[in-house]
């Protein structure tokens, strides 16, 4: 299975994020917004279909930042989780988070994120990875 998740800066480099719900598999972790692909979609697709359902935004340009192979322990599926820097027009209005935050990448390491997104907040909090800077490339 294939995850693709966007990473959302503002200019004040504070990084988008949302709190599962509470009924939802693993509960009230945060995580970056996005969803599975559907079968015969490409991953920008993808990326561009779940911030409209999410978020309500359209995708303006998106840029891969990493990929993370992950196993959760209570399944034997493995999942391959794709982030990218996303640039996003359109007010936010959340739909699929209990709640949302704006927080500084060193902020990140704060907050229960699921498993999978662990190497990324590394990356994320000491610099390594700047999704506004790899925007900028493209």
């Amino acid at each position: 299975m294939i995850v693709v998740a966007a990473i959302i800066e503002r200019e004040d480099r504070r990084i988008f994020i949302g709190q599962r719900h509470r009924n939802d598999t693993s509960a009230l972790k945060w995580e970056f917004p996005g969803g599975k692909m559907e079968a015969l979609e490409e991953p920008k697709e993808a990326l561009a279909r779940e911030l409209r359902e999410e978020l309500g935004v359209t995708l303006v340009k998106s840029a891969e930042l990493a990929r993370v192979r992950h196993r959760y322990a209570d399944t034997s599926d493995e999942i391959e989780i794709r982030f990218y820097a996303a640039a996003v027009a359109g007010e936010i209005h959340p739909t699929a988070f209990e709640q949302v935050a704006w927080v500084l990448p060193k902020q990140l390491g704060g907050y229960d994120f699921l498993a999978a997104n662990r190497p990324l907040i590394a990356d994320l909090a000491t610099g390594r990875i700047k999704p506004r800077d790899r925007l900028e490339d493209i």
